[in-house]
């Protein structure tokens, strides 16, 4: 076996700790290979996979974090304009391990210090669809290739997608407590290692704190797919032959609220299901980024027409970037 492969498959994906949970199962007398037996190993082995990845890669996401606060961030972006502007803002936003309702107070901080409005939405896109951390989560599911053409697949779809909304001009779209609100130019005290560990730790228990349930719901719903849902009916209705599998995909993960931790045991079943890659990843991203808590959120802060567009253009960027996936996937290393 390649080392690359094996380390991928025990540090990412833990076959280890997947080996683990079903020899303790078998001890108990379950039979891992029923239905129940199986939904109750694919429950415990995720759970704890899920959560070992993510206090890890908070953590280390988190220590990035604190070299970048809203701050420093909104000064680096304040001197660029056009398209590097909202390339930095994209990639910036990977830097921000936020689902998107933590990301619209960030917005309202960056639109209020006189930002591009397309470099804040660029930012707005970005942060909850793209992070480091879902990069390696990613690859624990799918592989490497995969997890980076998804990354480049985001930052793009936010670069376009915040600028077509600052080509059209719509600053006007803004309700006018978000402008008339003051933007604080403090200096930055610069943290300590220390500092910095206590901050990572603060995030990591933070997030954990706000996302552990819908993970939990996430890999209940997972189980109940990998087990009880057969194939051809998953098939039927996902498969990558179907032309409707990516627009359904994107309208069933429009209303759930979840951040790619809580989606990532349900692409995991989805994956055992053979539904095409971008039909998963369409989902994905439409949780990540168009959930329905998030849109009513961003409905205080910017007028109908402004969220219209900035829907209509993100669905169309996903629905897009969901066939390419299917399209190209049969040239993509297996999974």
């Amino acid at each position: 076996m390649n080392p690359l492969t094996w380390l991928n498959d025990q540090l990412l994906r833990m076959q280890w700790l997947s080996d683990l949970v079903r020899a303790g199962l078998e001890e108990l007398g379950v039979d891992v290979s029923s239905r129940v037996g199986g939904s109750v190993h694919f429950f415990i082995y995720d759970t704890i996979k899920i959560f070992i990845l993510l206090a890890t890669l908070i953590f280390v996401v988190s220590w990035i974090q604190s070299h970048f606060p809203p701050e420093r961030t909104r000064r680096i972006l304040g001197g660029m304009r056009g398209l590097r502007a909202n390339t930095v803002g994209a990639l910036l936003g990977t830097l921000t391990p936020f689902c998107s309702c933590s990301s619209i107070p960030l917005f309202i901080g960056f639109t209020s210090a006189g930002l591009p409005l397309g470099v804040t939405f660029s930012f707005l896109i970005s942060s909850p669809l793209v992070d480091l951390a879902s990069m390696v989560l990613l690859a624990s599911v799918f592989n490497w290739t995969v997890a980076l053409t998804y990354v480049v697949v985001g930052i793009v779809l936010a670069v376009i997608g915040g600028s077509l909304i600052g080509a059209l001009r719509m600053e006007g779209q803004v309700e006018a407590f978000v402008t008339r609100t003051p933007a604080l130019d403090i200096e930055l005290p610069r943290m300590q290692s220390r500092e910095r560990a206590t901050f990572a730790l603060e995030q990591v228990r933070d997030i954990i704190r706000r996302v552990w349930a819908y993970v939990l719901i996430g890999v209940g719903i997972g189980a109940a797919i990998h087990n009880w849902i057969p194939q051809e009916t998953v098939a039927a209705v996902l498969g990558a032959d179907k032309w409707w599998a990516v627009p359904v995909a994107v309208l069933v993960g429009i209303p759930i609220y979840a951040d790619i931790f809580g989606t990532l045991p349900i692409a995991e079943a989805l994956v055992a299901k053979d539904v095409g890659l971008g039909t998963i990843l369409a989902f994905m991203m439409a949780v990540t980024a168009l959930s329905l808590p998030s849109m009513i959120m961003l409905k205080r802060v910017v007028k109908p027409r402004l969220l219209g567009t900035f829907f209509a253009i993100v669905v169309f960027g996903i629905v897009l970037v969901g066939l390419l996936f299917n399209a190209i996937a049969p040239l993509l290393p297996s999974f």
